[in-house]
């Protein structure tokens, strides 16, 4: 089994990426790809769903930080949804909070870029 995987589902305006497993250094670069080529498809508007990811470093969340400047001067964001409470914590001590739209649902991600 691979440490970290990317689903990517998406409708005409917004992709979901599904992450699982553990978002390292090592594995950083699998999602900063996804995100890379979701940005030259110019789509920028990214819900991403933590449901399944059991584990999250620095690298990690240096991913979200790289992107979400270009996301956003190109009229779109990231959001971060299904969070559990040991990731939301890491996410919460570094103040993504304000960063951020971190949200319980997918759906109500989705529903917000509509």
């Amino acid at each position: 089994m691979a440490l970290f995987e990317v689903n990517r589902k998406e409708d005409s305006e917004i992709a979901v990426l599904n992450i699982k497993g553990y978002l390292d250094a090592h594995t950083a670069p699998k999602l900063e790809e996804e995100i890379q080529s979701l940005m030259n498809e110019q789509k920028y508007k990214i819900v991403v769903n933590f449901s399944e990811l059991t584990y999250i470093s620095s690298a990690g969340l240096g991913v979200f930080m790289g992107f979400i400047e270009p996301i956003r001067e190109n009229a779109g964001d990231i959001k971060l949804t299904n969070m559990t409470p040991k990731i939301f914590r890491v996410f919460d001590l570094l103040g993504f909070p304000s960063l951020y739209d971190i949200l319980d649902l997918e759906e109500d991600a989705i529903a917000k870029f509509k």
